[in-house]
C-alpha cells in the first residue's frame, strides 16, 4: 500500500515547488491539503467584511484595498493548497508581496493630508513588486520569495513600533498583539517544516479530528491571517485618529474586532 502522503486525487500529481507537511488527499479526493485549504477562510471572510465596513465609514480607498489584498492572499492560498499546482502557488505567493506593499503604503502615509497621494512611494513599491515578480518567475526559488516578503514585513514592524512608542502609545496593545500573533504563526510554520516527519508519525496514532490540531501550517494561516487583519485595524486606527475622527473598535458577536467611526472631525 502506498504511503498516505502519496495518495492521488482530483488535481493529479503536484507541480508546485512546495508540498507542505499535511498528507495529500487524506480528507477529500478533491482537496489536496484539506486543513491547509479551509484554514484560509479567516483570510477571506473577515477582510471582505472589513472592506465593506471601511467603505461605509468613508475612509480612504487604500484601506479597502488593504483588506481586499488580504482576501486575495486567502483565495490564492486556498487555490494553492487545494490543487498543489504551480500556477496556483503563484496565485498565493505573489499577492502576498502585492498586499504587503499596500500595507506599507498605508502605514507610511498615515500622517499625511486626507486623500493625499504619494506618487513616488507608489512608484517605488510598484517597481519592487515588478522586480520580485519577474525574478521569481525566472528563478523558482521559494526562499527568494520568503526573503522579499520578510523585508516588507520588517518595514511594517519598524514603522508600527515607532508609532506606538513615540506617537500613539495607547495603541501599543493592539500593535504588539498583532505582532505576537503573527510571530507565533511564523514559529509554528518553522516547526511544521523542521519536524514534519515526527508530526506525520504522531497523526497516525491520533483520531482524525485530534490529528487536525497538529496541522501547524494551517495554524500559520489562522494566526498570520488574524495578525494581518489586526495590523490593518491598527493602521486604520492610526489614520482615523490623526484625521481627528473618533475611531472605536467594536466586537462583532462579541468576538471579532471591527473599526467603527463614531463621528467625523471634532475640530
Amino acid at each position: 500500500m502506498a504511503p498516505v502522503a502519496d495518495r492521488q486525487g482530483y488535481w493529479g500529481s503536484p507541480t508546485s515547488t512546495l508540498d507542505w507537511c499535511e498528507e495529500n488527499y487524506v480528507v477529500s479526493f478533491y482537496i489536496a491539503e484539506f486543513w491547509n485549504t479551509v484554514s484560509n477562510l479567516i483570510m477571506i471572510i473577515p477582510p471582505i467584511l472589513g472592506a465593506l465596513q471601511t467603505s461605509k465609514n468613508g475612509l480612504e480607498i487604500r484601506y479597502v484595498w488593504a483588506y481586499l489584498g488580504l482576501a486575495a492572499v486567502g483565495v490564492g492560498s486556498w487555490s494553492f493548497h487545494m490543487t498543489l499546482q504551480y500556477e496556483m502557488q503563484l496565485l498565493d505567493e505573489l499577492p502576498m508581496i502585492y498586499s504587503c506593499c499596500v500595507f506599507v503604503y498605508c502605514i507610511y502615509e498615515c500622517f499625511k493630508q486626507k486623500n493625499g497621494i504619494n506618487y513616488f512611494l507608489i512608484a517605488l513599491l510598484l517597481l519592487f513588486s515588478i522586480i520580485v515578480t519577474v525574478v521569481y518567475l525566472q528563478w523558482k526559488e521559494p526562499v527568494f520569495h520568503q526573503v522579499m516578503y520578510g523585508m516588507l514585513v520588517a518595514c511594517l514592524v519598524f514603522r508600527c513600533v515607532f508609532i506606538v512608542t513615540w506617537v500613539y502609545p495607547w495603541l501599543r496593545a493592539l500593535c504588539y498583539t498583532s505582532l505576537t500573533v503573527f510571530l507565533l504563526g511564523f514559529v509554528l510554520w518553522n516547526i511544521d517544516n523542521i519536524f514534519c516527519d515526527s508530526l506525520r508519525a504522531t497523526r497516525q496514532s491520533l483520531p482524525p479530528v485530534v490529528g487536525a490540531v497538529t496541522q501547524l501550517h494551517a495554524w500559520w494561516h489562522i494566526l498570520t491571517g488574524l495578525g494581518s487583519y489586526l495590523h490593518i485595524l491598527l493602521s486604520l486606527q492610526i489614520r482615523s485618529t490623526y484625521l481627528k475622527y473618533r475611531p472605536k473598535v467594536k466586537f462583532v458577536c462579541g468576538i471579532w474586532p471591527m473599526l467603527h467611526i463614531e463621528s467625523q472631525k471634532t475640530s
